[in-house]
C-alpha cells in the first residue's frame, strides 16, 4: 500500500511520516512546498505547490491512501485584502482539484485534516461530530466549503472519505498561542489566570497522527467525521501548571477577575488572543472510540512534557 502525505515538513507532516516510516505501515509519497526537507531515501519526495491547478499526476502514481494535511493555517491578524478568497484558494479549491485527480487516478481513500472552527468558536458543552456546522472565521469557512466537496467527490466516485477535526493542536516546536504561553511561562512572570474556570480540549500531535493512522487504515473510518482531543479537558490554569510541570519551574499564577482581564483585552484589541487562551471549547472525542476503537496515546501532562523539552 502507498500513502502520499501533503504538507509532509509541517508540524503534523513531519512526525506523521516519521512514524509511517518507522513502523512501515505504507510506502510513502512526501509533498512539500520546497525542495529542502530531508526524507529517507525510501520516501518519494515530490516538491509542489499546491494550487487549484495542480497536476498531480507523477505524485498520485499507485497511490492508494491520501492523507492531506496542506493548509493556509489560520492568521492572527492577517493582511490579506480578502482572506475568505485567500483561504478558499488553497483549503477549498486547491484540495478538491487533488481529491478530483485522485479519485481519477483510482486513490481508495482520502483523509482529510480540517479543523475544529467548523463546528465554532466557542461552547458551553462539548462538541459532536454531528452538529450542525457554524464556522466564523475564513479558515473555518474555506474548511467546511472543502469538506462539503469532498463528500460530493466520495458521493458521485465512490473514493472513501475521512474528516477529522482537530482543536488546538501541541507539540514540539508549535507557534502561536501556545509558544507564547510556554514562553511565558519560561521567564517566571506573573500570569493573571489562577481565576479563571473555563475547559478547553486540546491535542498532543503524538494523539493527531495516531488518530490519521487508524482514520487511513480503519476499515469502518470511511465516511465519518471524527473530533480530535485528549480525553481530558484542561482549564489554562492547568494548562500553564502542566507547562510549567515540564519546564521544571514553578508556576507563577496570580488572581484576577476574569470580567476585568477580558475588558482589558477587549481594550488593547485583543479579545480575539483572550478568547482562545481563556474561552471554553470542548470536544467530544466518543465517535473515534466507539468506531475506531481509537484512545488517546499519550495523557495531557506526557504530551505538555513532551512539547517543551
Amino acid at each position: 500500500m502507498r500513502c502520499l502525505v501533503t504538507g509532509a515538513a509541517g508540524f503534523v507532516g513531519s512526525p506523521l511520516v516519521k512514524r509511517l516510516h518507522a513502523e512501515k505501515i505504507y510506502d510513502l509519497v512526501a509533498t512539500t512546498r520546497s525542495q529542502t526537507p530531508a526524507f529517507p531515501p525510501e520516501v518519494a519526495h515530490f516538491p509542489i505547490e499546491i494550487t487549484g491547478g495542480t497536476d498531480w499526476t507523477a505524485a498520485l502514481e499507485g497511490v492508494d491512501v491520501i492523507v492531506h494535511l496542506a493548509a493556509r493555517v489560520h492568521i492572527m491578524n492577517d493582511r490579506a485584502a480578502d482572506p475568505l478568497a485567500e483561504f478558499r484558494r488553497t483549503n477549498t479549491a486547491a484540495a478538491l482539484n487533488l481529491a478530483e485527480q485522485a479519485a481519477s487516478a483510482g486513490v481508495k481513500r482520502f483523509v482529510f485534516v480540517s479543523t475544529i472552527k467548523v463546528n465554532g468558536e466557542e461552547n458551553d458543552r462539548p462538541f459532536r461530530h454531528d452538529d450542525r456546522p457554524k464556522p466564523i472565521d475564513p479558515y473555518g469557512i474555506s474548511k467546511l466549503e472543502c469538506e462539503i466537496g469532498l463528500r460530493e467527490i466520495a458521493a458521485r466516485t465512490g473514493m472513501e472519505v475521512v474528516i477529522i477535526r482537530p482543536p488546538l493542536v501541541y507539540g514540539p516546536g508549535a507557534r502561536g498561542n501556545f509558544a507564547l504561553l510556554v514562553n511565558l511561562v519560561r521567564k517566571k512572570l506573573p500570569l493573571p489566570f489562577a481565576s479563571l474556570k473555563n475547559h478547553r480540549t486540546l491535542v498532543a500531535v503524538q494523539n493527531l497522527v495516531d488518530l490519521i493512522i487508524a482514520c487511513a487504515t480503519h476499515p469502518a473510518a470511511p465516511g465519518e467525521i471524527f473530533l480530535a482531543g485528549d480525553g481530558e479537558d484542561l482549564s489554562t490554569p492547568a494548562l500553564i501548571r502542566g507547562i510549567a510541570a515540564g519546564l521544571g519551574v514553578k508556576p507563577m499564577l496570580v488572581p484576577f477577575p476574569p470580567a476585568l482581564l477580558q475588558m482589558a483585552a477587549k481594550a488593547l484589541g485583543k479579545e480575539a488572543v483572550y478568547q482562545r487562551l481563556c474561552g471554553s471549547l470542548q470536544v467530544d472525542i466518543t465517535r473515534a472510540r466507539d468506531v475506531l476503537g481509537w484512545s488517546p496515546v499519550v495523557t495531557p501532562r506526557e504530551g505538555l512534557k513532551l512539547a517543551v523539552e
